[in-house]
């Protein structure tokens, strides 16, 4: 996402200052097309399966990919009452057409383990973790890893029974390396995964998540690596081949949430 490459990359004073800019472009759109959506659905619209794309949960340095302990409790909430159930990723895909919705998280961030891992072990409910392998291996700026899951820390995530996959070895944008470097890092995340916590994964979400992000030859390339899924965020732009998730942001409080899950948003594209 691109708040994570300014997180990794940017002073602090330009960091925030780009975070409040995003926020308020992100959060007016979001509105606009949920007062839209409103009164002209799209035709024939049903409501289907969702595999939901979070990343910190309580965070705010990672700016509008941050959901607050007290939004992401509000979410489960509302998806409960309003006739969801909780799934795997594998089972939304398995059953498109029913109601349910799947809980992922990119990054690994401490968040997820000190926020929403209680609340999810306290209703039962299953999740994926998208892990980028070489900040649990501690390559990030110190200022940053005290955010960031480490190896012990993922283990804990594990043993709660959150299921574990990748998210590339440091983050890039795919379409900007050469193939043997985006080769080495679809290939050297699931050897740590492997090598570090036993994980055996095909699973692989996307960095950045958008159309621009990956390709065909990225998919080969993926396939060829041993991964036989791979996310993405937009559900109706994504790349071919790929399967959608439902970006979940900061803005979203209960009109916008409810209007992601009824897909308003699925031709939406991050662009920050």
């Amino acid at each position: 996402m691109g708040a994570v490459r300014r997180a990794v990359g940017a002073s602090r004073p330009a960091r925030l200052a780009r975070q409040s800019a995003a926020a308020g472009r992100l959060s007016a759109e979001r509105w606009f097309i949920a007062a839209r959506y409103q009164t002209a659905p799209e035709a024939g619209a049903t409501r289907r399966g969702r595999i939901l794309a979070y990343h910190s949960v309580g965070t705010p340095q990672w700016g509008v990919n941050d959901v607050s302990p007290a939004h992401f409790e509000r979410h489960l909430q509302i998806a409960v009452d309003d006739g969801w159930s909780f799934a795997t990723p594998a089972e939304v895909i398995a059953n498109p057409h029913q109601a349910q919705l799947a809980l992922t998280f990119d990054d690994g961030l401490t968040s997820v383990l000190a926020n929403a891992l209680p609340v999810l072990r306290h209703h039962g409910i299953p999740a994926t973790a998208f892990v980028v392998t070489g900040w649990a291996d501690g390559h990030v700026p110190d200022s940053l890893r005290p955010l960031l899951l480490d190896w012990r820390g993922l283990s804990l995530l594990q043993s709660a029974g959150i299921t574990l996959a990748s998210h590339s070895v440091s983050h890039p944008d795919f379409t900007t390396l050469v193939a043997g470097e985006a080769r080495r890092q679809l290939e050297t995340s699931r050897e740590r995964l492997r090598a570090v916590l036993g994980v055996e994964t095909a699973e692989f979400a996307i960095p950045y998540g958008q159309s621009r992000n990956w390709s065909s030859a990225l998919s080969a390339a993926a396939s060829e690596a041993g991964y036989t899924t791979v996310y993405a965020q937009c559900v109706d732009r994504r790349p071919a081949g790929t399967v959608a998730r439902t970006f979940i942001s900061r803005v979203d409080r209960t009109p916008l949430f409810r209007a992601a899950l009824a897909g308003a948003y699925d031709g939406w594209q991050e662009w920050y």
